[in-house]
């Protein structure tokens, strides 16, 4: 499938917290989409159609770029930094199983699955 977003995942260590806290950026958006005044995007859509358990890809991109500097950056804390991709969303291997033997599909599990692929982190250590 298509991409729906690149997005830099940091986790570092918050002194008022006194824990380590995840912080999510979209840096690359497919489809001209832009995030609202709280960070938010809007989702890319959906055109899985699931009676026949197929999909198009009218939506996303085939290729997502971006340079990106951490905001908050601060020098003084550690942290690990990776990438995230999340692909449009697509049929989930139950209800390609479910169309192909002519099954209902479960509610178990949503009948679709954005799928991600993640990069190794990079981790920085103050005074390294």
């Amino acid at each position: 499938g298509n991409l729906d977003r690149i997005q830099i995942i940091k986790v570092y260590l918050d002194p008022r917290l006194g824990r380590s806290v995840e912080k999510i950026y979209d840096v690359a958006v497919s489809d001209g989409r832009k995030a609202d005044a709280d960070g938010n995007v809007p989702p890319v859509g959906n055109t899985v159609d699931l009676k026949t358990a197929t999909y198009t890809n009218d939506i996303g991109d085939a290729e997502l770029a971006a340079v990106w500097t951490d905001p908050e950056f601060d020098a003084t804390g550690p942290a690990a930094y990776y990438v995230r991709a999340l692909e449009i969303p697509t049929p989930r291997w139950s209800t390609y199983d479910s169309v192909r033997n002519n099954l209902p599909i479960t509610d178990i599990v949503p009948p679709t699955i954005q799928e991600r692929a993640w990069y190794s982190p990079i981790w920085y250590t103050p005074g390294e």
